[in-house]
């Protein structure tokens, strides 16, 4: 069994006001073995401003990061180069990226595009939700290729004021890209041309005020699951791929009625199987976990287990299932948790990869 992974981290290296505090280096590159737990720093760079969100090819060869950036009318996408058996990260190019707080982006699964969306704030500049970029064959990219803006509000006056897209996922079929709105209340999915247009399919409401902010796929194609950091709760939804329309399956609270009014849900993962869904609470501190019915897609409440920090921005899996990476924002710590494939639960390892103010972990294999 593959044993050996890349993990790539961004961490936070400006000042936000929204943010506490700033202790991050940037851009790293580390190795895990699954096999011992150790942990080996490859590389890293400070030359990223804020890189609160990553993609990285399937091979660990290129890595895509987001500039969030408070103030700034454009953030902006930077592209990288990692070389294995250098262990180097190379500078490749970077592009503005059309709107405000920069917030995640996705590799089409063609590896021909990077879709990226912005979270916004105010008004000025282009202004818009999500934006296309082609890829080159240095791993490079284009200048802009689409870009469509979304508008509205929600019932929650300081959260959701105006559109806040904050993140963009393609289906498991590709050519999909659902974009869930935390602004408006709405998953938005378009069509992918081939040029890099994005042709609106369905607008498809959740919960007033519920504030989607992540989206993970089950593996057969047919579930949708969604962190909605508003209200804290996990939603499962059908997808129907020739209108891209969802419908609501089921909806439970990601954390305990009492840590309700404190928390605020961030990242959404699943295992590889398709059978546990894995939430993490910024408040509750907590990874929520979730059975799911591979028949009906209903969700079933496992466990609540602390993240091994504070303030758990992102979740990684490792290819294998084995192990899940929590980034422990305010703690300056990824906590690794060995995952019980039966069960689902989590178990606290003990190890840890020691970042300051950790924002995004991604992991794939090593080659």
């Amino acid at each position: 069994m593959q044993s050996a992974c890349l993990v790539f981290v961004g961490s936070l290296n400006r000042e936000a006001p929204y943010f506490q505090g700033a202790r991050g280096v940037g851009l790293g590159v580390y190795a895990f073995d699954e096999a011992t737990l150790a942990v080996q720093k490859l590389a890293e760079t400070n030359e990223v401003d804020n890189p609160t969100f990553l993609s990285v090819t399937p091979d660990g060869s290129r890595i895509y990061a987001n500039s969030e950036v408070f103030a700034w009318r454009e953030g902006t996408v930077s592209a990288y180069r990692f070389d294995r058996a250098s262990n180097s990260l190379t500078y490749v190019n970077k592009q503005p990226a059309l709107g405000s707080i920069t917030a995640h982006n996705t590799i089409t699964r063609d590896g021909t595009k990077l879709l990226v969306a912005n979270y916004g704030m105010g008004t000025g500049g282009p202004d818009k939700a999500v934006s296309v970029f082609g890829i080159g064959t240095d791993g490079g990219l284009t200048a802009p290729l689409a870009s469509v803006a979304h508008s509205g509000t929600g019932p929650n006056a300081d959260r959701q004021e105006r559109s806040h897209a904050h993140s963009v996922t393609e289906t498991i079929q590709g050519g999909i890209a659902i974009v869930a709105d935390l602004g408006i209340d709405q998953l938005v999915s378009y069509r992918i041309e081939p040029n890099g247009n994005l042709r609106k399919l369905a607008e498809s409401a959740l919960a007033p005020g519920a504030g989607p902010r992540h989206v993970a796929l089950h593996p057969n194609g047919k579930f949708v699951f969604v962190m909605n950091e508003l209200d804290s709760t996990v939603v499962s939804l059908a997808l129907d791929h020739a209108s891209g329309r969802l419908e609501l399956i089921d909806a439970k609270p990601a954390v305990p009625a009492h840590a309700r009014a404190t928390n605020h849900c961030a990242d959404i993962q699943i295992s590889p199987d398709g059978r546990f869904v894995y939430g993490s609470n910024r408040g509750h501190d907590s990874v929520a976990i979730f059975s799911v019915d591979q028949q009906s897609g209903t969700l079933d409440p496992v466990d609540f287990t602390p993240c091994g920090g504070a303030t758990p921005r992102n979740l990684a899996l490792t290819p294998s299932g084995r192990h899940l990476f929590s980034a422990n924002q305010n703690a300056d710590r990824i906590s690794i948790f060995a995952r019980d494939e039966k069960s689902g639960r989590l178990t606290d390892t003990g190890h840890a990869i020691e970042i300051g103010t950790p924002m995004c972990v991604r992991i794939v294999p090593a080659p």
